[in-house]
């Protein structure tokens, strides 16, 4: 969970015991369990507040892309277009001899 191994779970065990002896160490366990729990709780809180406004921006930014490729999309004919025309008038234009 917090990428400890077995050796380090072990040794700050130990550290605990040392510190808060044996019978301060189950009320010790209590409290730190419910701050990872408070803690947990208020993550999930605050991911469920977030996640449908997320989801809002993600929606508005798909139709933001589509908007903006079917922008491009347009310009593209409109460049070929003007480009076909310009070829086809030059292409009936007498040339010049110099």
């Amino acid at each position: 969970m917090f990428g400890l191994g077995a050796g380090e779970i072990l040794i700050i065990l130990i550290i605990a015991f040392l510190l808060f002896g044996p019978k301060q160490l189950p009320e010790v366990g209590r409290q730190v369990g419910k701050a990872v729990k408070g803690f947990k709780d208020v993550t999930d809180d605050l991911r469920k507040s977030v996640e449908p406004e997320l989801n809002v921006i993600q929606q508005e930014m798909k139709m933001a892309e589509q908007d903006f490729q079917a922008s491009i999309k347009e310009t593209e004919e409109e460049l070929n277009s003007i480009v076909t025309q310009e070829e086809d008038s030059s292409a009936t234009q007498p040339r010049q001899a110099s």
